[in-house]
């Protein structure tokens, strides 16, 4: 069972950038393929970005393509998301997921999460 445990979250104007950081326990974090997915006060939860164990393969959310960044640091058993240029509508608590399978996580699944961090963005 791995653990995940989100940060960097906060209020930020719109336009404005962040960078959560996803810190996971055990020394098998590199056979993880990691995301983020995020959950919107009365929306469901989407999926938000992917990476694969090598720091490969990354996959984005159309609504996300050109302002975030995922990234992976398996040395230090950290995943990141590199947020820029923020709209109002990212507002969302935002998780970190994890799972062997890349495939899940990209469809919004995943067999780990985190306990998310709240990221508000004002308008």
């Amino acid at each position: 069972q791995i653990q995940l445990v989100e940060s960097g979250g906060g209020t930020v104007q719109a336009g404005g950038s962040l960078r959560l950081s996803c810190a996971a326990s055990g020394r098998t974090f590199r056979n993880y393929a990691t995301g983020w997915s995020r959950q919107a006060p009365g929306k469901e939860r989407e999926f938000v970005a992917a990476i694969g164990w090598s720091g490969g393969s990354t996959t984005y959310a159309d609504s996300v393509k050109g302002r975030f960044t995922i990234s992976r640091d398996n040395g230090k058993n950290m995943v990141y998301l590199q947020m820029n240029s923020l709209k109002f509508e990212d507002t969302a608590v935002y998780y970190c997921v994890a799972d062997y399978d890349r495939g899940s996580v990209v469809a919004g699944g995943g067999r780990h999460w985190g306990q998310g961090t709240q990221v508000t963005v004002s308008s």
